[in-house]
């Protein structure tokens, strides 16, 4: 894809003077969206141009605001986009954003609230144009906060759960599921949130283990004094005995079976209930009698219906006690609880109470404890819904990665209950069921007219994941078989965390299943790549927790919010974190000392391409030839293929972490640290020999190296960090490089084999260098002091002139001078190499204060002979050796061997430090 004349940048931009991520993303974000770039074309992908790779983005509330999770999802979709793009495919990634049924209507509600009005005050027409009026003015902030975040999708695309096409899309699967019998409705018991007021479906309900308490109660006469006339049964809910009618028991059980088919007498209400006999009571659990609520509990549901049992629903939409007839109506159902248990002790009724610790269901949405109520909602019978889903991934159409997870999968699929979908809002699709005055039942499709006078509209609107489920395809214009569904559809792969598995994936894979049904065997014509599943792969990532691993709270007070560490360190550092730490399937820690560490990555980047192109690194076109190249040249473009394999083979396996794991230490370890000191030596021979044609050459090589190596790093690195990696490559690759990262080629592995020889010298280098910088280290002297050096002796297994390269090499990155004509070798440092043992002598005479070096030496060589002395009586003692355990006495062993070895080193170096001051100051040196 190439900008428009309009949106194309003017000559190539100069490097910046330092990196300042707040300088350069906003800037870097509005360019590309205006070049057209994160665009996608089906018509590519129709003409066979080119592969497509599709994503649509989980859809965020309306109401809410970039959190951490968020970021971490939107990052690695990010990541993968553009990859793909890179890589040659036609990418679209979809974005919106879902209506948020009950979150949005409660935040209007509270406005309202706050001026003295309300819903019902408004009136259901006003209200939900009061909503769609927040929504324009104030919903969708996320939509600009991913923006920040860098995320590359297709904003002419952005779709809205409640949008017209939606809207279709939804009538139209109600009602091919209504036709059907799969959607149904029924007077059932169901979850019921007081504060929303509304339904809930048992995803919905998160169940806590909480101290409760378990009270026994008497039911039967006032008076009865041998007891046989009443019964005990034990509840965790006193209030709802208010709405009991039967006590259960089991049918061979031998305590209560004078009682079966009698009644007994229900304290407070004063109403006779039958004892009946049920197979669902546990005889062993507490007095083996149970109390039956039908119209407040899923068993005593089950049980009423078996027994025919009268429903009685006590509570009101806010769980108030209601219509009992008692002093405790128009309570809250907690005031109720403690005040009917006062009571029934008043009257003499508890026998018994105890602390109990049981899961009470929370609603996910408002935390509080949902009550069990009975009430006429809509279902969706998902029996054979669920059971496509379960062997489209069995069958491998789908696959979850990372493949261990796909046991949570089949846990959840594979034993679904009915889905509740009717909620009691206002803001929503409406259920498009209409009824007659003479109780007729219409369902009305899209397009089509509803009935008549004299009908009306079920009140009710559809669980916001109803709309939710059909997000892959509804936003490509299903119902209707548009090229976006032929090119894009199936989506190719859906990330998401493993805490919406249950919540949204199983339903996609429902729907989709569904409404495809007529094609899932595959594409039915090569145009067609409509096909039953609605994405190919789900990768699952974990939660984002604290850096103590705990799960972040606004009570505990450990909640990141990714804006301020984006507006603090740059959008590219907490996409490196994240991406970082984004192993599959698993919860990751983040703490912003590692955000600040990917800053300080960033940095160090933008340091080494500002060094290359301060040099005059260029980058060529077509490959160098290896014979050409010098040993570190050699080595760090094997390394860069490695790298270029590892990325891309982590990449195909949503092994984010690895890759970007890899590339970290690519970057610093390899090509910073050690690559661009290695490069140093031929760059400043050649300024200082300006006439010398060799060192010319091997300086010019040496600047391609330099330039291809980071032309390749910036684009692995593009999909993690993409702000800082464009405003490095474009001055990089120069006006005629190319235009942009996004739309530069993906590096691809050159099948060449590693040069084993340019890897052993690079080690010899490395081991040289660390060695003779810690024998500098040790010795005080200054990292920017150049020291004397001479008496270098070539092991046997080196060739002179690869010696001379190696030694060449080594002095330039230790600073390492000639010796001078009062030179005197003060310290020697041994170094085993490739090739056998190396030493070099440096006269350290004049950097350092000797008098104090000899102190600290001794100082040294006392601590190491009372370690050495006390290792030697603990291995001489027998009854230890016997005794201790066998990695003890190695631990001692080891100490032994360091022990030793730290008084031969101080040994030898007090010599050589006494050697510069006279027999006198090194006399005395094996003791402190």
């Amino acid at each position: 894809m190439t900008a428009t004349p309009e949106t194309a940048d003017q000559g190539q931009p100069e490097l910046p003077a330092k990196y300042d991520p707040a300088a350069i993303e906003v800037p870097t974000y509005q360019r590309w969206r205006a070049a057209g770039y994160f665009k996608a074309d089906e018509q590519r992908v129709l003409s066979g141009e080119r592969r497509p790779f599709s994503i649509v983005l989980p859809p965020p509330n309306v109401t809410g605001n970039l959190h951490v999770g968020h970021a971490l999802d939107h990052t690695l979709m990010d990541v993968l986009a553009r990859w793909h793009r890179m890589s040659g495919d036609e990418v679209l990634w979809l974005p919106g954003m879902d209506h948020a049924g009950i979150a949005t209507q409660t935040l209007v509600e509270k406005q309202l609230a706050s001026v003295g009005s309300s819903r019902e005050a408004l009136g259901r027409d006003l209200f939900v144009q009061r909503v769609w009026d927040w929504k324009a003015e104030s919903g969708g902030a996320i939509l600009g906060q991913m923006a920040r975040l860098g995320d590359s999708v297709d904003w002419d695309r952005e779709r809205f759960t409640l949008d017209d096409g939606l809207s279709a899309a939804v009538q139209t699967i109600f009602k091919q599921l209504y036709d059907e019998g799969l959607i149904y409705r029924a007077e059932r018991i169901i979850n019921w949130s007081p504060v929303g007021r509304t339904a809930l479906s048992d995803i919905e309900v998160d169940h806590v283990e909480v101290d409760g308490e378990l009270v026994s109660l008497r039911y039967g006469p006032d008076d009865d004094p041998d007891g046989s006339a009443s019964i005990v049964v034990a509840t965790t809910r006193v209030e709802t005995m208010l709405g009991d009618t039967a006590v259960a028991v089991h049918p061979d059980d031998e305590r209560w079976a004078h009682l079966i088919g009698r009644t007994v007498l229900l304290p407070i209400v004063g109403r006779e209930i039958p004892v009946v006999a049920d197979e669902h009571v546990d005889p062993a659990f507490g007095t083996g009698a149970v109390k039956v609520t039908p119209a407040h509990d899923p068993n005593d549901f089950e049980i009423g219906r078996r027994h025919d049992l009268p429903m009685i629903d006590i509570f009101a939409v806010d769980a108030s006690v209601e219509g009992t007839g008692t002093r405790f109506d128009g309570m809250d159902r907690f005031e109720a609880r403690r005040e009917v248990k006062e009571e029934l002790r008043r009257q003499g009724r508890v026998v018994d109470e105890r602390v109990h610790r049981h899961a009470v269901g929370h609603s996910s949405r408002t935390d509080e404890p949902i009550e069990p109520r009975l009430s006429t909602q809509w279902f969706v019978k998902v029996a054979p819904l669920a059971a496509a889903a379960s062997e489209a991934v069995r069958r491998g159409d789908t696959a979850i990665h990372p493949p261990e997870m796909a046991a949570r999968y089949f846990d959840w699929v594979d034993n679904m209950h009915d889905w509740t979908i009717s909620r009691q809002l206002w803001w929503g699709h409406r259920i498009p069921v209409w009824y007659g005055p003479d109780g007729q039942v219409r369902c009305v499709g899209p397009g089509e007219e509803p009935p008549g006078e004299g009908w009306e509209q079920d009140p009710d609107v559809l669980d916001t994941w109803f709309s939710s489920g059909l997000w892959p395809f509804s936003t490509m214009g299903w119902p209707q078989q548009t090229d976006t569904l032929r090119a894009f559809y199936p989506t190719s792969v859906l990330v998401t965390g493993y805490d919406i598995l249950f919540f949204w994936v199983v339903r996609m894979m429902m729907f989709g299943l569904y409404a495809f049904r007529d094609t899932a065997d595959g594409a039915s014509s090569p145009g067609d790549r409509t096909g039953a599943v609605p994405f190919r792969t789900v990768v699952l990532h974990g939660l984002v927790r604290d850096q103590y691993g705990k799960k972040m709270s606004k009570s505990r007070g450990n909640v990141v919010d990714p804006l301020a560490w984006i507006e603090e360190y740059g959008a590219d550092a907490v996409r490196f974190t994240l991406a970082r730490g984004a192993n599959p399937g698993t919860d990751q820690a983040i703490a912003e000392d590692w955000v600040k560490g990917s800053r300080n990555f960033a940095t160090k980047l933008f340091n080494a391409v500002r060094f290359a192109m301060g040099n005059g690194a260029v980058v060529r076109e077509g490959a160098l030839d290896t014979d050409d190249l010098a040993p570190a040249d050699r080595w760090i473009t094997d390394r860069l293929r490695a790298t270029v394999a590892a990325t891309t083979r982590l990449l195909e396996d949503f092994q984010f972490a690895k890759a970007a794991e890899g590339l970290y230490h690519f970057i610093w370890d390899e090509l910073c640290d050690w690559y661009l000191e290695l490069a140093k030596v031929p760059l400043q021979t050649a300024a200082a020999h300006p006439d010398d044609t060799t060192a010319q050459q091997a300086a010019a090589t040496t600047r391609a190296v330099l330039g291809g190596v980071l032309d390749t790093v910036l684009r692995l690195l593009h999909p993690f960090m993409p702000f800082v990696t464009e405003t490095l490559w474009r001055p990089l690759v120069g006006p005629d490089g190319g235009e942009s990262l996004m739309i530069a080629a993906w590096p691809q592995d050159a099948d060449r084999p590693a040069d084993p020889a340019a890897q052993a010298w690079v080690d010899d280098v490395i081991r040289l260098v660390t060695e003779i910088r810690r024998a500098r280290a040790d010795q005080r002297v200054p990292a920017s002091r150049s020291v004397p050096s001479g008496e270098w002796t070539r092991p046997d297994g080196l060739s002179s002139a690869a010696w001379a390269v190696l030694e060449a090499a080594a002095r330039t990155l230790t600073r390492l001078g000639p010796a001078d004509a009062g030179y005197r070798t003060s310290l020697t440092v041994t170094v085993p190499l490739s090739g056998g043992t190396a030493t070099v002598g440096l006269d350290t005479s004049g950097v350092i204060d000797v008098e104090a070096e000899i102190a600290r030496a001794r100082k040294d060589l006392g601590a190491a002979e009372q370690e050495l002395a006390e290792a030697e009586r603990k291995l001489g003692n027998q009854n230890f050796m016997q005794r201790a355990k066998p990695e003890a006495v190695q631990k001692i062993r080891d100490r032994h061997t360091q022990a030793l070895a730290d008084v031969d080193r101080l040994t030898a170096r007090l010599a050589e430090l006494g050697a510069l001051t006279g027999p006198a100051a090194g006399s005395g040196g094996q003791s402190a």
